[in-house]
This record gives C-alpha cells, sequence and structure tokens, in this order.
C-alpha cells in the first residue's frame, strides 16, 4: 500500500435550480416563445387575452435572471 495524497478537490456548492442563471434563462425564453404562440394562434381568445401577459412576465423573468452569477 502506497500512502498517497489525493488532491484537493474544489468543493463547489451546487445552487438551487431557481438561482441557477442557464436553466432560467431557458424558462425566460420558453415563457417569451409561449407569449408570441399565443399572441399569433387564431383559434383562442383566452390564449390571444393572456399573451401579452405572457410576453411581459417572460421579458421581465429573462432581464431579472441575466443578472444572476454565471
Amino acid at each position: 500500500m502506497t500512502n498517497r495524497q489525493e488532491p484537493a478537490r474544489r468543493t463547489r456548492q451546487r445552487r438551487p435550480f431557481f438561482v441557477r442563471r442557464g436553466p432560467m434563462e431557458n424558462i425566460a425564453t420558453m415563457l417569451i416563445a409561449a407569449g408570441f404562440l399565443m399572441l399569433f394562434q387564431p383559434f383562442l381568445l383566452a390564449l390571444y387575452t393572456y399573451s401579452l401577459a405572457a410576453l411581459l412576465a417572460g421579458t421581465v423573468m429573462f432581464i431579472i435572471v441575466s443578472k444572476f452569477p454565471e
């Protein structure tokens, strides 16, 4: 048996899902895309009604999440 020292590993704590930048930017982008689809569909008035709210929520979310650390 040899006494080899293991290299010191960096223990980086993983942030919770809702604080990570990458996944939250993807969710915000999907919300913006859903808002556009809701805006341009000709079938349901309810989807058209909430399309602007979805677009605004996705845009605000993207602006806030883009300030998160990597």
